[in-house]
């Protein structure tokens, strides 16, 4: 259940005698003395400090701690508190403050109204340099969390509104975070704080329960903790047994999660035995296990196999007096203190000396596990899409040679990197380390690695950086930069390229190059020379232009009067076989519309054409509905024929991955199912590993179709596969 702080109690004590609760030493005791002539002022943070405290952080982050809530109640900014208590209390100030950047995009989710606002790429942005202030010196992290914490107790008899939106914001991000981190201490007590306001009966009502039977289950409780002390003295097993305290939230948690009474639940009564050497566990666990009846299914190792964040213990369920289930975990006092601690455990850091300067492992270290808190952020429900998508999936966090922290988008290369530094850098790259390894241009960075760009003394970009095809670079920003400098260099050049490229393709449309310049407003240049170097520097597609051009000139045929595709095939030897029978009328020419091309099974409406009979739409065909918006004398009704034996063309996009052997089996899908393949077309995205392939098969109704696209969507590799639109 949540803990009671001495900071709690209607009387504060003073400054001092505070001080000299927290048995601190008599250094740090200096230390929180020293940050202000003033020390009474400073009250509203000894909670903060009574809880980093308790998690063995180091000085500076004490202070820090201390004074955050008055730089914040005055609202010093980083001047006035760098003047007034230092640089490094300071930066770690400025770091905690960074992270509100979470709390204002948590705000946006939860207003429908805020979330298209034109100030959503700038809290995008605050999110990154969170992240980036995050891994240059973590502490602030954990001052944030005792914040949150905090922040909790006070709103304890706020109005309802209030409390919900703190809890909502501390359970979904940072519980999650704490966790992540493998601090157990406030894991547990942000998660307990946000349950009693999210869910105030249930808390209530399982609280009465654990203090309804609290005596009759301490006493079981010392009753076992004696044998098992006993039993393992008389092994010369070296390991101390305790009980282990119960938190509400993960006793709600374990009650969803598997659909149990309060009474069903193994781990209401829990013991730990804190061992002194690894083989002292399983010394352990063998004679619990020898002793006592043990439930299989509720064993875990999580020695052998660690948690993501860290934790180490293991866990069982036992069969005590009166056969009643008891939960027992395992671990050494080292894997006690880090589930308890996490990396405040063994994040230490040297008086005076900053988070910037811990080493390059450790930032590595903190680096993965702040990415990878964005799995649990995700699980919570809030927050998935924007913070998953725009801030951790389709980004990655390198280092530069000095340690220092450099995002960019998720597929960069080095040269993206090195034209992130600088665009002379960029431009003068001749080759790039990756973790002390040469690797190539298309090398695609992972979150964590540290790059270094050798660079040349003379300026020498080459023009295949651009292909897209070619891998060389991912970002807009490093691509714009290489157009730029060759556009610089190649004016002239591209010129008479661009010029040449657009009067060749206009000629085969047999279209002026004069008439080029009826297209230099929707392309946004000033004159046809504009238009000619860009088409030659890659600026603007080339059939970009003559598309327009095209469509601009040469107007369009009418729908109605475009020749008749022929769709069907012939009928069956047996004779010619009307596909659709057309009602009131006896036999007419039909054909099927070549807009919608309906198949067997669905919905139909005829059209008569002038001279080439009735044409069969789709019954909500877009094209059918403007016809008939003209002429709608010329609807009549049509129905499939029953006894039809003729084959209709389906088209069929498929989206999947490019990998080997692909088109072989959609291909075998296709003889599987006796359906015929007329035509293929497939378009890679090789930056991506993706592709969508364009079949067009022939089918004999829906039906077929529709299983068809089922067997299609079971290939491995498929995304989607769906009929074309037409």
């Amino acid at each position: 259940m949540v803990s009671t702080r001495k900071v709690h109690e209607s009387t504060r004590p003073s400054f001092e005698r505070w001080l000299d609760s927290l048995q601190l030493s008599e250094t740090t005791k200096d230390k929180l003395r020293a940050i202000s002539d003033q020390p009474e002022r400073l009250l509203v943070g000894q909670e903060m400090v009574e809880i980093l405290h308790q998690l063995n952080m180091d000085d500076a982050t004490l202070q820090a701690a201390l004074v955050f809530p008055y730089c914040q109640e005055h609202s010093l900014d980083e001047e006035q508190i760098q003047a007034e208590f230092g640089n490094e209390i300071c930066q770690l100030i400025v770091g905690v403050r960074r992270m509100d950047a979470i709390k204002s995009l948590h705000a946006r989710q939860l207003d429908p109204d805020k979330t298209n606002d034109k100030s959503g790429e700038q809290h995008i942005d605050s999110i990154r340099r969170m992240l980036l202030a995050m891994v240059e010196d973590v502490r602030a992290v954990v001052v944030k969390m005792a914040e949150r914490i905090c922040a909790l107790q006070k709103v304890k008899k706020a109005e309802e509104e209030t409390r919900v939106m703190v809890a909502r914001e501390c359970a979904a991000i940072y519980a999650p975070l704490a966790n992540r981190l493998g601090i157990g201490q406030l894991k547990w007590e942000l998660e307990d704080l946000a349950f009693r306001y999210l869910h105030p009966t249930t808390y209530k009502q399982i609280a009465r329960q654990l203090d309804g039977k609290r005596k009759e289950r301490a006493l079981y409780i010392d009753n076992i903790v004696g044998e098992l002390q006993s039993l393992l003295n008389s092994e010369e097993i070296r390991a101390d047994v305790y009980g282990r305290p119960k938190h509400i939230y993960s006793i709600w948690k374990k009650m969803q999660k598997k659909r149990l009474t309060f009474e069903q639940l193994f781990d209401i009564r829990a013991v730990r035995i804190i061992a002194d050497r690894l083989q002292d566990c399983y010394a352990a666990l063998g004679t619990v296990h020898a002793n006592f009846k043990h439930i299989p299914n509720e064993f875990d190792d999580y020695i052998a196999t660690p948690k993501p964040n860290g934790y180490q213990s293991i866990h069982t369920v036992i069969l005590g007096p009166e056969g009643k289930p008891v939960e027992i975990q395992i671990r050494t006092s080292k894997m006690h203190q880090d589930a308890e601690l996490g990396v405040a455990a063994h994040w230490k850091y040297k008086e005076g000396s900053a988070g910037k300067q811990s080493g390059y492992d450790e930032r590595i270290n903190w680096l993965r596990r702040i990415l990878q808190w964005q799995e649990e952020v995700a699980e919570s429900g809030d927050l998935v899409e924007e913070l998953r998508s725009q801030v951790f999936d389709d980004r990655v966090y390198v280092f530069t040679p000095r340690g220092d922290v450099i995002d960019l988008p998720f597929g960069a290369t080095p040269l993206d990197f090195a034209y992130y530094i600088h665009s002379n850098v960029g431009h003068r790259c001749i080759g790039a380390k990756v973790n002390g390894r040469i690797v190539p241009f298309t090398y695609q960075l992972q979150s964590g690695d540290q790059v270094d760009i050798l660079t040349g003394k003379e300026l020498n970009p080459s023009r295949d950086w651009m292909h897209p095809g070619l891998g060389y670079v991912h970002s807009s920003r490093a691509r714009a930069t290489i157009h730029s400098y060759f556009k610089k260099q190649d004016r002239e050049k591209n010129l008479n390229a661009g010029k040449e490229l657009l009067e060749r393709e206009l000629g085969r449309l047999q279209i002026e190059l004069r008439h080029a310049g009826k297209a230099c407003d929707k392309f946004n240049v000033n004159s046809t020379d504009e238009l000619f170097a860009a088409i030659g520097a890659g600026d603007i597609r080339i059939m970009q232009v003559v598309n327009f051009l095209h469509h601009l000139l040469i107007p369009e045929p009418e729908p109605e009067i475009s020749p008749k595709v022929k769709t069907r095939r012939k009928a069956s030897a047996t004779g010619k076989q009307d596909a659709v029978v057309i009602q009131g009328v006896g036999h007419l020419m039909s054909q099927m519309a070549n807009c919608c091309k309906p198949v067997p099974g669905e919905p139909i409406m005829g059209y008569i054409t002038q001279g080439r009979g009735v044409s069969v739409h789709k019954a909500h065909c877009d094209q059918l509905k403007n016809l008939l918006r003209e002429h709608p004398e010329r609807q009549i009704e049509v129905n499939w024929s029953q006894a039809l034996d003729v084959g209709f063309e389906a088209a069929i996009d498929i989206y999947c991955s490019d990998r080997t052997g692909i088109l072989r089996d959609i291909t075998t899908v296709l003889a599987n199912e006796g359906v015929a393949l007329l035509g293929v077309h497939s378009q890679s995205d090789t930056s991506r590993q993706t592709a969508v392939i364009a079949i067009s098969v022939e089918v004999q109704d829906l039906n077929k179709l529709t299983r068809v696209l089922d067997r299609l969507k079971q290939l491995k590799g498929v995304v989607d596969a769906r009929r074309k639109a037409q």
